[in-house]
């Protein structure tokens, strides 16, 4: 695995916690997290290797304030994985992708542009789609559509735009399974990053091997959304105060006035 920048304990909140409390005992030589929801015990023995290259470009604000990320599981996960920080891809983004590529190069978005992956792969000859670089964007939603714009300009010549099945107008979790949702997605077959990553490569690696690299990712994850369920039933949710729009109050006010 490349790292375009250091994975140090300023990301280790990004694995699944909120930054540290004085003497939390935390799994600095493994996963990161701190040790009661430790994931070692789920995560691949030595890094996976993948015929496929991945770049995750990164919101810079990802790594601190996203707690449900599931970017730094991904880092240890796989060995051919290059991870860039920033707010678009240029030219001088990385030397992995210059243009034009000896290799295909995907960009896995839900752009209306983008075909579905798995007929992509179906109608290239292996012979084309071999050693591809799988492109992909970290970030809230509306940081990565912020993001997929602004890389445009450079990407729109050399990438190719694909996407995993999207059914935007049904409310939802994980396409594949309910149990891999890791917080509550804007419409259905919205996937974390991490989840996407694991069912692209089973489609994009030689044929055998793709499941073989999918299952282990899938397991670390499916380990963390049962750490954050069992949080979640465990915590104590104080009613939130229902904030009122100004006009609302002003014309309650009025409303009273006028009685």
């Amino acid at each position: 695995m490349d790292l375009d920048f250091p994975l140090s304990s300023a990301s280790d909140d990004d694995a699944g916690d909120t930054p540290t409390p004085p003497g939390r005992a935390i799994c600095h030589a493994g996963c990161g997290r701190p040790s009661r929801v430790c994931l070692c015990p789920h995560m691949p023995h030595t890094p996976l290797h993948t015929s496929t290259t991945v770049v995750v470009l990164h919101h810079p604000h990802a790594l601190h304030r996203n707690p449900l990320s599931t970017l730094p599981l991904l880092a240890r996960c796989l060995a051919n994985l290059h991870l860039l920080p920033g707010r678009r891809l240029r030219p001088s983004s990385t030397q992995l992708i210059p243009p034009p590529s000896p290799n295909p190069v995907l960009l896995l978005f839900p752009s209306p542009a983008a075909s579905d992956l798995a007929s992509w792969c179906r109608s290239t000859p292996p012979s084309v789609r071999s050693n591809p670089i799988l492109l992909l964007l970290d970030g809230t939603w509306k940081q990565a559509k912020e993001m997929h714009a602004a890389s445009l300009p450079f990407i729109s010549s050399f990438a190719i735009p694909v996407s995993l099945p999207v059914d935007s107008g049904v409310d939802g979790d994980s396409m594949f399974e309910s149990e891999l949702v890791v917080k509550k997605e804007p419409h259905k077959g919205c996937l974390s990053t991490m989840e996407a990553v694991a069912r692209a490569l089973r489609l994009l690696e030689p044929e055998g091997s793709g499941a073989q690299i999918e299952e282990p990712m899938i397991r670390v994850l499916r380990a963390m959304v049962a750490f954050q369920s069992d949080h979640l039933q465990h915590r104590t949710m104080k009613p939130r105060v229902k904030l009122r729009k100004k006009k609302d109050i002003k014309r309650e006010q009025e409303m009273k006035r006028n009685a």
